[in-house]
């Protein structure tokens, strides 16, 4: 008996079209059609594609065509997300954010402030003012703390360079040296967008992501 030739009878037509991942979702579905009439056209009398064959190459085309939809769907929600925090990122401009950080930024006044941050309470905690050499400036004995942020205040003396001072943190629970993360301030001038994250244009130079800071007033 003579039997017309088979075209891909033992490969899935989802084969075939998954082997393109530019094709539009509409037009791969329009694909997908004319492939599988085509199949059916030209399949092996002797061995017919049976109806669950059929169903199961339905399914899966409807299936990428649903992770397709989805995946615009995230997309368009993310973008439209992250246009909301850039307005809401405009109000912040003109306000000072707190963040992780030693560098201590001063006024016209001299006056500068800065915090830390302690995982457990402590017995006493000393803020140690520090030049661009690492020489101690000042101390300023902030006595007990509770667990959490915690502020400082310093004024430097009249005449004093102020560029590149930092401050260190010292915490003890009895004997016992405590983490302490240093707490800088900033002021906000900008804000800009890198990818899906929102990020913040400080006055004293560089950026910092919106997720890193830990106060605003």
């Amino acid at each position: 008996m003579a039997t017309a030739p088979v075209t891909n009878s033992s490969s899935s037509v989802y084969d075939a079209l998954n082997g393109s991942t530019t094709t539009k979702t509409d037009d791969g579905s329009e694909r997908f059609l004319k492939l599988l009439v085509t199949q059916m056209k030209n399949q092996d009398p002797m061995n017919p594609m049976d109806n669950a064959q059929v169903t199961s190459q339905i399914a899966q085309i409807n299936t990428v065509t649903g992770i397709s939809t989805l995946n615009q769907t995230v997309k368009s929600l993310s973008s439209q997300m992250l246009s909301s925090q850039v307005l809401q990122g405009a109000g912040l401009v003109g306000h000072t954010v707190l963040m992780a950080g030693s560098k201590l930024h001063f006024g016209e006044d001299g006056t500068t402030a800065g915090g830390f941050e302690l995982a457990n309470a402590a017995d006493s905690v000393k803020v140690e003012i520090l030049s661009p050499s690492g020489r101690v400036v000042d101390t300023i004995n902030m006595g007990a703390a509770s667990a959490g942020r915690s502020g400082f205040e310093w004024t430097a003396p009249t005449g004093t360079s102020t560029d590149g001072m930092t401050f260190r943190v010292t915490a003890k629970a009895g004997s016992t040296t405590l983490t302490a993360t240093p707490l800088t301030t900033d002021l906000v001038k900008a804000v800009s967008t890198s990818g899906d994250t929102l990020n913040l244009e400080l006055l004293f130079g560089g950026s910092i992501p919106y997720t890193q800071v830990k106060a605003i007033s």
